[in-house]
């Protein structure tokens, strides 16, 4: 393959280093060290030094953490997005955005190729490669882990103390971690035997439940259709909404999770997860829908949450199939406006109030005490007509 002018996915640790130095070797062209800055904890000023040092013709650092949040992260959560029931999506959701940008960026430079530095095992080359390929299929992709024969961490060890490269992973740190506004993952070492407990200094975003305070913690969020919007009567943009928010459920030890999880490349995969802010996000917004969506609409929605994660998870962001599910799930959403209170305490996310101008819920209809809008009496009828095909199937089989 015959490449000009290289665009990488450049994170400034083990593997994009290595491949950095190897791009520049093996092709021969000049490399773009493209690095996006979506709230990861990250010494910029590092990361670009280090990637002119290994090599790099550029290094261009994009800050996408308003774009990441109001396009990626809002949107998900306007669908309730989970994926397998349990993970809200945090790299899944980052990736076609780091793609997108590379493919604004190469445009921009004149390059004519792009790569990524996920592991031919991962689910990460296939998000990487379908926004390549949705936005603009004339790039070339060299996807490094499925050409070299570098097949492992300690020949990437072995390659970057070569060329002298800073080996960034360490047996104190053995995991590789992903990190954004959403969540931090951890996968690999001792994590790689699922009968492991998550090493408790691993963790970065969460305190542990057991050291979280004793007195709970109280927060209310505002929502207009479907997006927060205020927290506290504070409204605040978007980035700012998901750090206050991650740092009242990291302070109350909420957001941790332990997975096996269904890779789409068909293998299971164990990670460790901290998405403390998207906890309390996710369980304030659904209790909202409890008092401002229609029960067949509700009923309907949840219903393609499996499908619409699936297709995140799997890397089809910019699929015509998820431009269909977005606009269903966003046209659900233009009642869900309100408060939501909520208990924070030692790992639990507890709502505890709400209300809505949009509430459906009626307490003249609801309560137990004595009405005159509701005849009980109505319900003997609805209950027979419901009954019927049972009835009929019960004297059928006598």
């Amino acid at each position: 393959m015959t490449v000009n002018k290289i665009v990488l996915a450049y994170s400034g640790g083990l593997d994009t280093s290595v491949i950095l130095k190897w791009l520049s070797e093996e092709y021969k062209c000049p490399v773009i060290a493209y690095s996006a800055d979506i709230g990861q904890n990250e010494d910029w000023d590092a990361v670009r030094r280090k990637g002119m040092t290994t090599g790099a013709e550029k290094v261009i650092i994009s800050d996408l953490q308003e774009e990441f949040v109001r396009d990626y992260i809002f949107p998900a959560f306007r669908a309730n997005a989970i994926y397998e029931g349990s993970y809200l999506l945090g790299t899944s959701l980052a990736r076609p955005l780091i793609a997108k940008e590379q493919v604004r960026i190469a445009a921009e430079e004149g390059a004519d190729g792009v790569s990524h530095g996920a592991t031919g095992k991962g689910n990460d080359q296939v998000r990487f490669e379908l926004g390549y390929l949705a936005l603009n299929p004339r790039l070339k992709i060299i996807a490094p882990w499925r050409e070299w024969n570098l097949n492992s961490r300690a020949k990437l060890v072995g390659y970057a103390q070569m060329h002298g490269i800073p080996v960034p992973v360490t047996k104190k740190n053995p995991y590789s971690s992903d990190e954004n506004l959403l969540h931090i993952s951890f996968e690999g070492g001792l994590l790689e035997d699922t009968w492991n407990e998550p090493d408790p200094d691993m963790f970065k975003l969460t305190v542990s439940p057991e050291e979280a305070p004793d007195k709970p913690t109280y927060v209310e969020i505002d929502f207009e259709q479907g997006n927060p919007v205020a927290i506290d009567g504070v409204r605040l943009d978007p980035v700012a909404i998901m750090k206050k928010l991650n740092s009242l459920g990291g302070e109350n030890g909420i957001g941790r999770l332990d997975l096996v999880e269904n890779r789409f490349v068909g293998m299971k995969s164990r990670g460790v997860y901290e998405t403390p802010g998207g906890t309390v996000l996710r369980a304030a917004h659904r209790d909202l829908e409890s008092i401002t969506m229609d029960r067949e609409v509700l009923h309907i929605r949840d219903s393609l949450v499996p499908e619409y994660s699936r297709l995140v998870y799997n890397g089809f962001w910019f699929s015509p199939e998820m431009k269909l599910l977005q606009k269903t799930m966003d046209e659900a959403q233009n009642t869900v406006n309100g408060t939501v209170r909520l208990k924070l305490y030692k790992g639990n996310c507890i709502p505890v109030g709400r209300k809505s101008d949009n509430s459906l819920y009626s307490e003249s209809f609801a309560t137990f005490e004595e009405d005159d809008v509701y005849n009980q009496a109505d319900a003997t009828g609805f209950i027979r007509l419901n009954s019927l095909r049972l009835q009929i199937q019960a004297l059928n089989r006598k």
